[in-house]
């Protein structure tokens, strides 16, 4: 299962997400911490629970936490919990100690719980600066007892892709040159990107791009690939680790004016629960060390190879000398 896509931009798409993710397997949040962990290797500084979000990309980076934890001598087990509504309180309580999750994202999603649904599109904290929405993300998350740990260079955000023909035969590899060619692009995606400020207006506004209308097949699906593909539309709205553009003959235009909000990918961590040094030490690790094509490899891997997202992610560990 692939990650749904924030259609909405960060701004407003914390909350669609939560509504639209669905299960793809893991521990219940009902079992104990104690009973959740009895499946994991054993570590002699306690236990932690990750959550998961139940798509692929949230599956993946759950392991990835866990393993590099379980390294690091604690005993760990993933949890999976269908949306934020319910992981983030979770998460709150200490039923859960670390979640990954994406720095505008999750920022607007405490901005609306903390200051009213509406804040995100009246006042919103995230923007395309990655320090400026972190620090504005540790703001909201502190009173709440959640520690923000660094965000790496790994980014899941919305973005666009063209047929690599068609990229080649107007010679564009950024939005920009899109906007400079004035070729008229009907867009595959949602049929709310008509009004949401990260899709056609956006697209509109930032890079002066002729959007001659919507082809509403969904955000990243494949009909939605499959049009550009086959030249019913000419742009597809999907995300940065999308696994399966090559296999389209897709390639992701440059959001050269950052109209996307800066969606690093991060880990939160009860304060009190997982708030150790010797935690964030071992997360930092694997944060710094994660890129954006290691991720799209890793969604690859499990959508496309049909590998397991424990097996992906013992293996790059190993390959990065980050686990054993």
């Amino acid at each position: 299962m692939s990650k749904p896509v924030r259609t909405l931009g960060a701004a407003l798409g914390a909350l669609a997400l939560a509504a639209s993710l669905t299960a793809c397997g893991g521990d219940s949040l009902e079992k104990s911490k104690d009973a959740a962990a009895s499946g994991g290797a054993g570590g002699g500084k306690g236990t932690l629970v990750v959550g998961a979000a139940g798509f692929t990309e949230s599956n993946v980076l759950a392991e990835l936490y866990a393993q590099v934890l379980r390294h690091a001598g604690y005993t760990t087990s993933v949890t999976t919990v269908n949306n934020r509504e319910l992981y983030e309180p979770s998460l709150e309580k200490g039923e859960i100690d670390v979640v990954p999750e994406y720095a505008a994202t999750l920022a607007e999603f405490l901005n609306a719980k903390v200051n009213g649904p509406n804040a995100p599109q009246e006042k919103p904290v995230a923007s395309s600066d990655a320090a400026a929405t972190v620090a504005a993300l540790e703001k909201l998350a502190g009173p709440l007892g959640l520690k923000v740990l660094p965000a790496g260079g790994a980014v899941d955000q919305n973005a666009f892709a063209v047929s690599k023909e068609y990229a080649a035969k107007n010679n564009l590899k950024t939005l920009s040159d899109l906007g400079k060619s004035g070729l008229p692009v009907r867009i595959a995606a949602g049929d709310e990107c008509s009004v949401r400020p990260f899709c056609a207006p956006g697209l509109k506004t930032a890079y002066g791009i002729t959007v001659s209308g919507i082809d509403p097949k969904g955000v990243g699906t494949p009909q939605a690939k499959q049009a550009v593909k086959d030249g019913a539309a000419q742009l597809v709205l999907t995300t940065t680790t999308d696994a399966t553009l090559d296999s389209y003959g897709l390639v992701l235009l440059e959001d050269d004016r950052k109209l996307q909000n800066a969606d690093n990918v991060l880990p939160v961590v009860n304060a009190r629960d997982a708030g150790a040094p010797e935690v964030a030490a071992a997360l930092d690790g694997l944060t710094r060390t994660l890129t954006t094509a290691d991720l799209a490899d890793l969604n690859r891997r499990v959508d496309a190879l049909r590998e397991k997202p424990a097996d992906v992610a013992k293996a790059y560990l190993k390959a990065k000398g980050l686990a054993g």
